[in-house]
């Protein structure tokens, strides 16, 4: 069982209020072989909502300057509480995302600039010995 990323599923859970629908992905939980989760919402965070980014510190803050890091936090525990539910042994999720993205994220100064990390969820993963990957490499790997 793999753990997605809710919006490559298709669900209209991106910060925009949009998806990333990846249809392969969605396929696979409709065939009951992957569970779908959003951290953000799951953490209390509204759809649409502004964007954010993980700071250098370690804090998550959105464009407005508030600090979302335990909407990240409890999000994120409450998608591992369903991964362990479910028996996931994989992940993929959405590239760049400061709950899910894997190898490269924002580097909160939100001016699109990136470098290397992972967020809060994606981490979670990795630290529970999860394998993870983005959509980005899933995509390569289907072809």
């Amino acid at each position: 069982m793999l753990v997605v990323s809710k919006c490559l599923a298709g669900a209209a859970c991106r910060y925009d209020g949009k998806d990333n629908l990846v249809p392969e992905i969605r396929a696979l939980v409709e065939a009951g072989e992957a569970v779908a989760v959003c951290p953000e919402v799951l953490g209390g965070l509204p759809t649409p909502r502004t964007p954010s980014e993980l700071q250098p510190g370690g804090r998550i803050v959105n464009r407005q300057g508030e600090d979302v890091t335990e909407q990240f936090v409890s999000g994120a525990e409450r998608a591992m509480a369903i991964c362990r539910e479910h028996g996931c042994t994989g992940a993929v999720l959405k590239a760049r995302s400061p709950s899910c993205g894997k190898g490269e994220i924002y580097d909160g100064s939100f001016t699109g600039t990136r470098v290397p990390g992972n967020g809060v969820f994606a981490q979670m993963l990795l630290n529970a010995d999860v394998p993870v990957m983005t959509e980005e490499e899933f995509s390569e790997k289907e072809e």
